[in-house]
């Protein structure tokens, strides 16, 4: 129990002191960027300087950089991350508005990738043959697809020549309620998750059938085909346990993706979501609502990487020594 309370205060002031250190630089990154939403003509071709140093004043950037962090700071341990400048609303009230459909599409793109990457991958390892070069095949394709590149086909196929989907946004023109608007939402979404399902199976179908290769070589495998054991039975007691470790770590390393893939997919399909409001913010030079974006972004990522390893350690009580 001692170790398990000292591992957990553990993460959490490695998570603090990332996330500190991830406040410095982005902070320092977007204050040396060039221009500035107050620059003359930004906001309007006739504003005045005193107009301008007026709005700074308000915004409190005529202080101090480390001032200007030392504020910032305060507010973000209090999930205050400013006022956007473009909008005038409070930045976590734009992040949280956002957030949910973004994490929503990839969550679900996550779950469906690493069922099929399990399945076929798993599978191809131990069918090999005509099949396993078919996979290989297929799973390169995958992996060299660009994402905006698919996008535009399947609007262009099933959108403009077929008309089975929405061409773009999460609703259509009537209005819906209850479980008709969570079809209605889910039906425009298809596209999108297929492109996010499609681009991202492929390296892991690879990385899983190498990984199956290696268990299938292991002298366990060897003794339990010797006792007659079936092909499922094999699976579910040998090869399953030993690939869990692998794709939990894998699945920590891929949710920095969650939030950063999604800002060319988003803009595609006109969803409005994270992606979405970063690409929007960083036209505008909206500081505020970029570094919340930022900082959100690192806190989830961090958290998952955590979640992670901690399941590791459950998995493999021994990776706690």
């Amino acid at each position: 129990m001692r170790l398990s309370v000292f591992l957990l205060l553990k993460k959490f002031l490695y998570l603090v002191g990332m996330l500190f250190l991830i406040s410095i630089i982005t902070f320092g990154a977007i204050h040396l960027a060039p221009n500035s939403f107050f620059l003359a003509g930004g906001l309007n071709p006739n504003i005045t300087p005193e107009a301008i140093a007026h709005l700074k004043a308000v915004y409190g950037l005529d202080k101090p950089l480390w001032e200007q962090y030392y504020q910032w700071l305060l507010s973000m341990i209090h999930l205050d991350f400013g006022i956007s400048f473009a909008s005038g609303n409070s930045v976590i009230d734009e992040i949280m508005a956002r957030i949910g459909i973004t994490l929503g599409i990839n969550l679900v793109s996550m779950i469906i990738v690493f069922f099929l990457a399990f399945h076929f991958g798993i599978k191809s390892a131990i069918k090999g043959g005509k099949y396993d070069n078919f996979m290989k095949q297929f799973s390169l394709l995958s992996y060299a697809t660009p994402s905006f590149y698919l996008a535009l086909l399947l609007i262009l196929i099933f959108s403009l020549k077929l008309d089975w989907f929405p061409i773009a946004g999460l609703e259509g023109l009537e209005t819906h309620q209850g479980v008709s608007k969570f079809f209605d939402i889910a039906w425009h979404l298809v596209l999108p998750i297929t492109v996010v399902v499609f681009t991202g199976f492929g390296s892991l179908i690879l990385y899983v059938r190498s990984l199956t290769r290696d268990i299938l070589k292991s002298d366990y495998i060897l003794f339990a085909k010797a006792r007659g054991l079936d092909e499922k039975t094999i699976i579910r007691r040998y090869i399953y346990p030993n690939l869990m470790p692998f794709i939990v770590t894998i699945l920590g390393l891929s949710l920095p993706g969650l939030l950063g893939g999604s800002v060319i997919l988003e803009q595609i399909f006109s969803i409005d979501g994270m992606g979405m409001l970063f690409y929007q913010s960083a036209l505008a030079r909206d500081y505020p609502v970029i570094m919340g974006i930022l900082v959100v972004g690192a806190f989830l990522t961090l958290l998952g990487n955590i979640v992670a390893d901690l399941i590791l350690i459950v998995i493999d009580p021994h990776r706690n020594r």
